[in-house]
């Protein structure tokens, strides 16, 4: 029941080491070595904590993803491979038709792109040279092409099949064309992420070294005696199961460095290449503003000890070369900040226009909605005050005018006053009444 360090009661939290050794006691009786955290809340931190590491690892900065580059280079390679079987499939399948062209043409892009052109070699005349011309970029290969067209052991063939070929070769090219603008995309994506290791070995060899790796930050961790070796894992344990001669070097060997070195020096070029791309990893993922100074400075290294290895002329020493790089970083990154400060201000004077923009085009809406609600109720009231005097006068009116009789004035709803325009009306008839008798008494 007692601790491996420790003397005490089982029990008791500040006494017990388990297996795990004292921090795992710790965190099994954390809750009783705090007042007040009982074991139900201290879960809930662990869970918060966990969480929130979580999330800090999944965050990550859009123009610093490694993620990219891993596809981007692993898309390349399918490509590669897709397109050299597609193309070999048309030099095979047009070949039956005009077999001389394989020879006459080598690239595969370019063939595919002659195929589509040419279609039936039967129909090819000197009105298409200049097109050939313009494709082959060579007056000597067109006429060569326009030539054996004429001279052509192949085979016929039918309108259908030409339209199969042609289609498949536009495939093709527009695969060859899909794959330069990918080339481009990872060129740029890689001075993104990986400025020193780009420009010290080159985006293709670098992309692929961080693929194998994993990420970035893997291939940070590796040591130069692993990055040397990278890709030929097989060949290593092949090596040492049969105690034979481990191999010198693995992607790294794609390099341009090794190819111009000398056979006895392979071995020992890929060694410091490998520490250098080490370096320039590190350099690349720890670094808050990634630039390519320190690559710069690690390939003109990488150059000196190769000159070295041939000539004996002694190159610059690793101290003074890094204190140079420095020196250039520090200007680099100021010039950096720079223009980043610039761009959030500009971008802070545009957000603060487009909400003025914004607030002004709200109060121009409220206005428009208040005059609009202003007009419709001024009509309504107008219209009101013209309604209510209309009806007394129309009805007193007509019957003076027209003199209309009982029988008409009951189709109006409003039987008050009609009696009283049925009294004024025989007033009158007894007034007129009277004048005409005045008048008769008179001319007696």
């Amino acid at each position: 029941g007692q601790g491996a360090g420790g003397s005490g009661r089982a029990g008791e939290p500040g006494l017990l080491v388990q297996r795990g050794g004292i921090s795992q006691g710790i965190r099994l009786h954390f809750h009783a070595l705090v007042k007040g955290l009982t074991a139900q809340s201290a879960s809930k931190a662990q869970l918060g904590l966990g969480h929130s590491y979580s999330r800090a690892k999944v965050k990550f900065n859009v123009n610093r993803v490694d993620n990219m580059i891993i596809q981007s280079i692993s898309l390349l390679d399918q490509l590669d491979k897709d397109i050299n079987t597609f193309s070999m499939r048309v030099r095979e399948w047009y070949g039956y038709h005009f077999p001389e062209l394989i020879k006459i043409v080598g690239d595969n892009y370019t063939y595919c792109r002659l195929a589509k052109l040419i279609g039936n070699r039967r129909e090819l005349g000197e009105e298409r040279l200049a097109a050939l011309e313009e494709l082959l970029m060579d007056s000597a290969k067109a006429q060569a092409v326009l030539e054996a067209s004429r001279s052509s052991m192949g085979m016929d063939i039918s309108p259908i099949d030409l339209i199969n070929i042609e289609s498949f070769s536009s495939r093709v090219i527009s695969l060859s064309e899909y794959r330069k603008g990918l080339q481009e995309y990872l060129r740029s994506k890689m001075s993104q992420v990986a400025p020193s290791l780009s420009a010290l070995i080159g985006e293709v060899v670098g992309a692929r070294l961080i693929s194998h790796a994993g990420s970035l930050t893997n291939l940070a961790k590796y040591p130069a005696s692993t990055v040397q070796i990278l890709g030929a894992e097989k060949a290593l344990f092949r090596a040492l199961k049969t105690r034979g001669n481990t191999p010198k070097y693995g992607l790294i060997f794609h390099s341009t460095f090794i190819g111009r070195a000398a056979a006895k020096n392979k071995g020992r070029i890929s060694r410091y290449l490998a520490n250098k791309c080490t370096i320039a990893s590190r350099i690349d993922c720890f670094s808050e503003v990634p630039t390519s100074v320190f690559g710069d400075k690690l390939r003109e290294q990488v150059e000196e000890r190769l000159a070295f290895y041939e000539t004996g002329e002694p190159p610059r020493k690793n101290l003074d070369v890094m204190k140079e790089a420095v020196v250039e970083a520090r200007e680099v990154v100021a010039e950096v900040r720079r223009k980043q400060e610039k761009k959030e201000k500009k971008r802070k004077k545009r957000e603060k226009r487009r909400l003025e923009a914004l607030a002004a085009g709200a109060e121009a809406m409220e206005d428009a909605e208040m005059e609009t609600q202003e007009n419709e109720t001024e009509p309504k009231k107008k219209k009101k005050k013209k309604q209510e005097p209309e009806p007394e006068p129309e009805a007193a009116s007509e019957p003076e005018e027209n003199g209309l009789e009982e029988e008409e004035e009951e189709e109006e709803p409003q039987p008050k006053k009609k009696r009283k325009v049925g009294t004024e009306t025989v007033q009158l008839d007894k007034k007129k009444k009277k004048k005409k008798k005045v008048a008769k008494e008179a001319e007696d």
